[in-house]
């Protein structure tokens, strides 16, 4: 977890500019909320108790054009009037008004986000059910959205989605003649060798799991809004479904992303197959090529955590990335998904 936090001064700065919005008054506190392992999200709150949250990038250095803020924002202040439940954008802030980077205040959704455990009230089997398939549903409705009539035209390319961000993703660990690390060689030949055509042109959010929902405590089976949109983008819906699918735990041993959904084990959540049939059924998708949107995505996250453990390693990235074994979990799923023999070790480095 990143250890930045804003100096005495950078929070009078960000009090001053939140009083400017009349978003809070005074003084205000903030405390880091979520993992803090990609973009740094926290609740702001003042002496009258008003409450907010501010998302900012991490600290440099980061991918090129990754994290986003102001295109965040833009997102979830267009899917304010759909039926997508997301946090209000209530501000934002360029680089260098208040602090080096730039920032956007949101409202803060009341209600317990899942990971390992699910509490009360929502802790009973006919619960638990309400939420997976809310969980389906909201993705569903998602994928329904009208993005060219809500303005976002340019958020992404879809046509040719599949086989432009695998070739994108590849690059973050490619070699210098753009070969793929000997472990990856496996499952990145068969990601390319049956690539689909895209299923369809929508809103992608690119990291759906329960653990990036806000529940509802007061409705159960509600969702009170979707978090985390950094990674969004117009591209195939399907690969948002086999993504989801990925993160739900089904036997273990569990990668990091299935041990953030844990609670997906307990008595009355839908398995995987369910939560499918139940998309499929809301959709009309055909799911004939699920396999190959779920080991995209568990390939994915391999690459990510690959780049990560590379960072932490020289020094200049989350020291939660340096243990190569959570790349490999990633990866070994992947060949499971894909129906390959286990993936070789990683190099000594």
């Amino acid at each position: 977890m990143s250890d930045w936090d804003w100096s005495p001064e950078e929070r009078h700065r960000l009090a001053a500019f939140l009083e400017r919005h009349d978003i809070t008054a005074g003084e205000v506190l903030t405390k880091p909320i979520g993992d803090g392992h990609s973009n740094l999200t926290f609740l702001v709150s003042d002496a009258e108790g008003r409450q907010a949250v501010v998302r900012r990038p991490p600290p440099p250095p980061t991918p090129p054009g990754a994290h986003d803020m102001l295109r965040e924002a833009r997102l979830i202040g267009a899917l304010g009037s759909t039926d997508v439940p997301v946090a209000r954008l209530l501000a934002t802030a360029e680089a260098g008004e208040v602090i080096d980077v730039h920032f956007y205040v949101m409202s803060f959704a009341a209600g317990p986000v899942v990971t390992t455990a699910t509490p009360a009230p929502l802790d009973t089997p006919a619960a638990r059910r309400a939420v997976g398939e809310t969980l389906v549903d909201t993705l569903a409705d998602l994928h329904a959205v009208d993005w060219a009539g809500a303005g976002l035209g340019d958020l992404g390319r879809p046509e040719g989605f599949n086989a432009r961000h695998r070739a994108r993703m590849a690059r973050l660990v490619a070699d210098e003649n753009g070969e793929p690390p000997p472990h990856f060689a496996a499952v990145d030949a068969w990601l390319q060798e049956h690539v689909p055509a895209e299923s369809g042109a929508t809103i992608v959010h690119n990291d759906y799991r329960i653990g990036n929902v806000v529940l509802s405590a007061e409705r159960p089976g509600a969702i009170a809004a979707v978090l985390d949109w950094e990674l969004a983008t117009l591209g195939d819906p399907l690969f948002d479904l086999g993504y989801f699918l990925a993160s739900v735990p089904d036997a273990p041993p569990y990668n990091p992303t299935q041990r953030l959904g844990l609670a997906m084990l307990e008595d009355g959540y839908p398995g995987r197959d369910q939560l499918a049939a139940r998309y499929a059924e809301r959709t009309g998708a055909d799911l004939g090529n699920l396999a190959w949107y779920t080991t995209l995505a568990l390939w994915k996250l391999a690459v990510l955590y690959e780049y990560g453990h590379r960072r932490a390693v020289r020094g200049v990235g989350d020291p939660y990335y340096a243990d190569q074994r959570l790349v490999q979990s990633f990866l070994e799923d992947a060949h499971r998904s894909a129906g390959l023999p286990p993936p070789p070790p990683a190099p000594e480095s």
